[in-house]
């Protein structure tokens, strides 16, 4: 088989593993499971991945691109024709669509099995929380908000997210969600004002 052959190939059993992962997340799976799941078998997804982790992993990062609402979460954050306080809650508003759910039911299963299987899923969860923060923090620094106070801002910011991502699960409530970050964003967007204001000509 061809290089572009086996390369068509390997992004096709991926997004079909993908397809497999979102529909039924990644509790219980077996190499055999998921072979059986996109018409596959298990020798030629270890040719293609190299290892049951290395599938996985790979599915997950292309099953978080099957969300078109994501990206656009940081980009309204970015933009900074907006003031802050209203660019937080568009955010919020996209993040938390309903075309979304299926990303945070994804996200939380890894999350958990994360805490019990060390090392496993640290590319993804790489992917969704330290550039998630890296990202809000830059956000905030664009603003003028000194490094310091922008890093913990950041963090305190997507710990909120997270938060209301998993009440969006539980509770199923999206506008008692979007009532609780309009009042958080208030307050993120005060205290990133006062972080301008006391930081030194030239200071962090």
């Amino acid at each position: 088989m061809s290089r572009s052959l086996e390369e068509s190939e390997r992004a096709r059993l991926l997004r079909l593993c993908a397809d497999h992962i979102v529909a039924h997340g990644v509790a219980g799976l077996s190499l055999r499971g998921i072979a059986q799941a996109v018409g596959s078998n298990n020798r030629m997804l270890l040719y293609y991945f190299g290892s049951k982790e290395e599938l996985i992993t790979a599915a997950l990062t292309e099953a978080s691109r099957r969300f078109p609402l994501l990206e656009p979460v940081f980009e309204l954050l970015e933009d900074r024709s907006q003031p802050l306080r209203a660019r937080l809650e568009a955010a919020w508003e996209t993040l938390s669509a309903d075309e979304n759910l299926a990303f945070h039911r994804v996200f939380f299963e890894v999350l958990g099995l994360a805490g019990y299987q060390r090392g496993r899923f640290d590319a993804f969860l790489g992917a969704v929380a330290k550039d998630w923060r890296e990202r809000a923090a830059a956000a905030l620094r664009a603003d003028g908000v000194p490094a310091d106070a922008a890093d913990d801002l950041a963090r305190e910011l997507i710990s909120l997210w997270r938060g209301l991502q998993l009440d969006l699960l539980t509770a199923g409530d999206r506008a008692a969600t979007l009532r609780v970050n309009a009042g958080a964003a208030a307050s993120f967007a005060d205290r990133a004002r006062q972080a301008r204001t006391a930081a030194p000509l030239g200071g962090r």
